[in-house]
């Protein structure tokens, strides 16, 4: 009975968001508030019923219900409880519905937060919101039903994909459908904005919110897929610019720009058509990803599907929401008012550099991940853009993006003193050059553009100090009167100041793991001794373990540093009966920022194994930087001017004059 409730609710939900995608619209159309606030309330209702379709789908998993063959194809009895839940959308079937899950809380969100919103926006919110949502019930229930039964239920199951049981998979996935499906948000406020045919300044404040909540999610996100393909492929890197990677890295630099955008468009109400179109576009990236997974047209560990119906219906999704904005855009966006001027050296001007660059640079993702798949159509063959392409087309790109975003908030609106937001920065051009100059004596002979990158972050780290100093007059006035105009900035302050931080603390990461990394590669027995980066690691033994649905074979190595030990690692091999795939757990020693990262192969014939020993010098400051962004973007979405509730109006003007006693 759960399975066929969970199906239901699902139908349910599909008729709910019929009922939003039109008589909101109608009442938009006929002035009729009744009809509008339909929106509102079918909206709360479908959000319901879909959390009752996951939670059955939920509890279907969890009590290894082997008739549904959802949870025949991804589940083990004896796998940990954890997996059990997080295998529900380790699968094409349940991710789904997780996806629609979240496209149902944020529409929810809305409804329940924005009754400070005029009562047509939010009827054509919601609709459009209900739009999107109608296609992917449709999806899934015609191509990707997860509560299908099996006729003859088997006793077990065939277990979840080895490589998806891991504690990344309950983070990365939710994560990241937060990110893509909550641009959905900004989408809807786009088409709404052009549908209505008005966009002002208020607009933009409305959806800036939203957006960013979007943003610090897939930000998380991107950053938790990172490192879990860091430690559980056993192969040491942290982005390897698979296609599936660039899908979510393509809506993020639209989704940065367009939160930059938005701040143009709210602060002086300018950029209002191009802050629309990138409203479209971040969606529309996201639609594209889910295609790109989903659609069978490439093989990745992100692919779930491969079946050709399911790619076909995605891609006529595809066609009616990004073609039917875009036509919608196209036909109404001349007919909207363009905002204020302003001078080229400008805080306006430096986020519109801010946006060419970004959008150039998703661009460029774009082409090289989408040219191979067009030319396999087109001629069948097959080409592989991989690093070298993207490394020497989007990097570049990103230097002068750097190199500007200390400027910009030290600019003042409309017309801006290049010369004395230089003069401003003088400490942090400074620093840089230090600390410029010391790495490449330390590393002299070696690398030449790893110290002038350690500078250009250095530079981006200090720029965001120097932007609060002046803001708190530090140093300029008492020290007590700066602490206190520091508690006195607004949050949205600190949270830019973090998330540009946040740039250099990753960029720093990176450049010191991709040139001075040290490796060791080959096969070791008992009582070998490997030596990396000054330390050495001596393989004691190997040991067989018997874990709850996997059997590994364990080897351990103490490691020491100038005879003095420092601890004790212990990575292994695992091998699931019941898949016959096997997993390496590669094992992590952390100091500092640094790590000692060890995986293992295949067991020789002759009793040697083989290892692969890195040592990745401040490589956990790659993903300290998302982190540091994210709670930038947290403290500025919590700043009172960015609130989502709805202001309580003033009491005051309720205060009619009472009669005199």
């Amino acid at each position: 009975m759960i399975a066929e409730s969970g199906h239901y609710a699902l139908v349910l939900a599909l008729g709910l968001a019929l009922i939003q995608s039109i008589v909101p619209i109608v009442g938009a159309r006929w002035r009729d508030a009744a009809l509008m606030n339909v929106a509102r309330s079918t909206a709360l209702a479908q959000l319901l019923f879909v959390a009752a379709s996951f939670a059955a789908l939920v509890t279907l998993h969890v009590t290894s219900d082997f008739s549904v063959a959802n949870v025949f194809e991804n589940s083990h009895s004896l796998k940990p409880l954890l997996y059990k839940i997080t295998g529900v959308w380790g699968n094409h079937e349940g991710s789904m519905l997780l996806w629609v899950s979240i496209l149902a809380l944020f529409g929810g969100l809305v409804a329940a937060f924005g009754n400070n919103l005029p009562l047509s926006l939010r009827a054509h919110v919601l609709a459009v919101q209900a739009w999107v949502a109608s296609a992917f019930y449709l999806f899934i229930l015609i191509t990707s039903n997860p509560f299908l039964r099996i006729a003859n239920p088997p006793i077990e199951g065939r277990d979840l994909n080895p490589v998806l049981q891991d504690i990344g998979l309950a983070v990365h996935p939710p994560m990241l459908y937060l990110g893509y499906v909550g641009f959905s948000i900004s989408f809807s406020f786009a088409v709404a904005a052009l549908l209505e045919g008005r966009i002002d300044a208020a607009w933009a404040r409305w959806v800036r919110p939203w957006t960013l909540m979007a943003w610090i999610f897939l930000t998380l996100g991107i950053a938790m897929g990172s490192y879990w393909a860091y430690y559980e492929l056993g192969w040491g890197g942290w982005w390897f610019w698979d296609p599936v990677e660039n899908a979510s890295l393509m809506p993020w630099l639209a989704g940065t720009a367009l939160l930059h955008s938005a701040l143009v468009m709210e602060k002086r109400n300018a950029l209002k058509v191009w802050t629309v179109l990138l409203s479209i576009l971040t969606f529309s990236l996201s639609l594209l990803g889910t295609f790109l997974v989903r659609s069978g047209v490439l093989t990745s560990v992100h692919a779930f599907a491969t079946d050709p119906t399911r790619g076909v219906f995605i891609l006529l999704i595809l066609f009616v929401f990004i073609g039917g904005s875009l036509s919608l855009y196209a036909w109404r966006a001349p007919a909207l008012k363009q905002g204020g001027l302003f001078a080229p050296i400008s805080r306006e001007g430096a986020l519109v550099l801010n946006n060419l660059l970004l959008t150039t640079a998703c661009a460029t993702v774009f082409i090289g991940t989408l040219y191979p798949l067009a030319l396999e159509v087109l001629t069948g063959e097959k080409i592989s853009v991989g690093a070298p392409f993207f490394n020497f087309t989007f990097a570049p790109l990103f230097v002068p993006l750097l190199v500007a975003v200390p400027f910009g908030p030290l600019l003042a609106w409309k017309r801006g003193d290049l010369l004395g937001a230089a003069q401003r920065l003088m400490v942090a051009g400074i620093v840089a050059l230090v600390a410029m100059a010391l790495v490449l004596a330390w590393t002299y002979g070696g690398a030449t553009l790893a110290p002038l990158a350690i500078g250009l972050a250095a530079f981006v780290i200090m720029g965001a100090l120097c932007d609060l100093a002046e803001r708190i007059a530090l140093f300029r006035i008492p020290l007590s009167l700066s602490l206190r105009r520091a508690r006195g900035l607004p949050r949205a302050t600190w949270g830019t100041a973090f998330a540009h931080a946040g740039l250099g603390v990753a960029l720093i990461g990176i450049v010191c793991e991709t040139t001075w990394n040290s490796e060791y590669i080959g096969s070791m027995k008992p009582d070998d001794v490997a030596r990396v980066a000054g330390y050495q690691l001596r393989l004691d033994g190997l040991n067989p373990r018997q874990g709850p649905n996997f059997r590994e074979m364990v080897a351990q190595f103490t490691v020491t540093r100038d005879g003095e030990k420092i601890s004790v690692m212990t990575p292994s091999k695992r091998n699931f009966t019941t898949r016959g795939a096997s997993t390496t757990e590669a094992a992590l020693l952390t100091r500092g920022a640094s790590q000692l990262y060890i995986s293992l192969g295949d067991i020789a014939t002759d009793g040697a194994i083989a290892v692969r020993i890195y040592h990745k010098p401040l490589v956990l400051m790659i993903w300290w930087g998302p982190v540091l962004m994210a709670f930038g973007g947290l403290l500025s979405l919590s700043d009172r001017r960015l609130r989502v509730g709805a202001p309580k109006p003033a009491k005051a003007a309720a205060r009619a004059l009472q009669a005199a006693e």
